[in-house]
């Protein structure tokens, strides 16, 4: 049976995640600041997707080699993410369906099929990038072999599942106490590079050179294409279902306010943990002639000795096993999100988790037994290209249901909103293009 009046082509059969579907509350008659805290967590959540251990590499390249230059990038690639996460958000909310039963619900059993094939690609790349990421940071932290640092992050799925039994409110707990490790880390950091503050204010402004610069170009194309990631979108739509709140036009307005308010502080959040590490990287690398410093390995033996003390490379270390840990959660959930909105597959959840992890496990522990550290770099590298590949895939979609009058009623983009968007979603197609092109036939 169609449900025309809505405009999808099919009804809607299952809540997304049902087992924590409308489980945390929202108080009715409560103030701005009770209502926005009953809200907060979902945005934190996606926040950690911007800070993940792939966009480390390119942060550190870029700030090594440039200085503060690219800043302005990572602060575009920011705006577009709040912009994107809102249509994320909102869809969840009006339609309460995540972007992966939207998907299902509209286009035909063909297109879905191959929707989601590119989104497991995604999801896998992704845990592929967070597992190198902490392996790499136990080898640095306990000098555990990188082999076995690859198979110990398998334990992580049976966290996830403890977590989560305790409630969806306690992982969201969970995330935020990591993000803050991680702001703590580099904000003591910061403090020890010293690094100039004008300059880094003048860099938030976009320079010529980024364009007129090859080499610049492409690693700001990297930072762009491997700041917004794809499953974020799908996580959005399907984690702020969590709240209770009521499902009216009132009810859908006020989420729809607070949770903009969530995810917009929680990214720019994540902006700032973000351009730390590229300061961080121009103030100690950049200007002590380290210029080629490129990924994680070369950036912690070096960080002790060019500031003085191992506590520098101790909390970069640090930080990068939050960042690593935070994304697993994430990510996975993900993962459980994609395949039960794409297929109504309902496995059990240890079962689907474990699958996530070992297709991400599995090419890491062979590159890593063949090629060693210089091969995990480049696998890293990797997994941010196929993310950009499938960014497209997930934000058109986003941007034409948004879009629809008669799948969002009165929620629907303004006119402004709606041009913006597509602004938006043609230069990530054709950055991360440009990004594929010079990847596979540059020189």
């Amino acid at each position: 049976m169609k449900n025309i009046n809505k405009g999808w082509q099919r009804e809607k059969y299952s809540n997304s995640l049902p087992e924590v579907f409308s489980s945390i509350n929202i108080p009715k008659d409560a103030g701005f600041w009770r209502k926005l805290f009953a809200f907060a967590g979902p945005g934190l959540m996606v926040a950690v997707g911007y800070m993940d251990p792939g966009n480390w590499a390119t942060d550190i390249a870029g700030g090594a080699q440039f200085g503060y230059t690219l800043l302005s990038v990572i602060l575009i690639s920011n705006l577009f993410a709040i912009v994107l996460q809102h249509l994320s958000l909102k869809l969840g909310i009006v339609a309460e369906r995540d972007l992966a039963q939207a998907c299902r619900d509209h286009f035909n059993p063909t297109t879905n099929f191959i929707l989601w094939v590119f989104c497991e690609i995604a999801i896998a790349a992704c845990d592929l990038a967070e597992v190198i990421g902490s392996a790499i940071a136990l080898n640095l932290l306990f000098g555990i072999p990188l082999t076995w640092g690859v198979v110990i992050t398998v334990i992580d799925v049976f966290l996830i599942l403890f977590l989560q039994a305790k409630g969806f409110r306690y992982l969201e707990s969970i995330v935020a106490g990591l993000i803050f490790v991680i702001l703590g880390c580099f904000i003591y950091e910061i403090i020890l590079s010293k690094p100039d503050i004008f300059p880094i204010l003048s860099s938030l402004v976009p320079q010529k050179e980024i364009v007129t610069n090859p080499s610049m170009l492409y690693i700001a194309i990297g930072i762009l294409g491997a700041t917004v990631m794809p499953h974020n979108l799908y996580l959005h739509s399907s984690i702020i279902q969590t709240r209770n709140y009521e499902r009216t036009s009132f009810g859908k307005k006020e989420a729809i306010k607070f949770a903009t308010i969530d995810s917009t502080a929680s990214l720019f959040l994540a902006f700032f943990i973000n351009a730390a590490i590229l300061i961080v990287a121009a103030a100690t690398f950049h200007t002590t002639g380290y210029q080629d410093v490129a990924d994680i390995h070369d950036a912690h033996k070096m960080l002790a000795p060019i500031l003085g003390t191992t506590f520098a490379s101790i909390f970069f270390a640090v930080a990068l096993l939050a960042s690593g840990q935070n994304s697993t959660l994430t990510g996975t959930l993900a993962g459980q999100i994609v395949m039960e909105g794409f297929l109504n597959i309902r496995l059990k959840p240890w079962l689907r988790r474990l699958i996530t992890r070992l297709i991400a496990v599995i090419p890491a522990l062979i590159v890593t037994i063949i090629y060693g550290e210089q091969g995990t770099t480049d696998l890293l590298v990797l997994s941010q290209v196929i993310l950009s590949m499938q960014l497209s895939f997930a934000v058109v979609p986003l941007v034409m249901f948004t879009g629809s009058k008669l799948k969002m009623g009165e929620f629907v983009n303004k006119p402004w909103l709606q041009i913006s968007v597509w602004i938006i979603a043609a230069i990530i197609i054709a950055l991360n293009l440009y990004l594929l092109v010079e990847t596979f036939f540059g020189s």
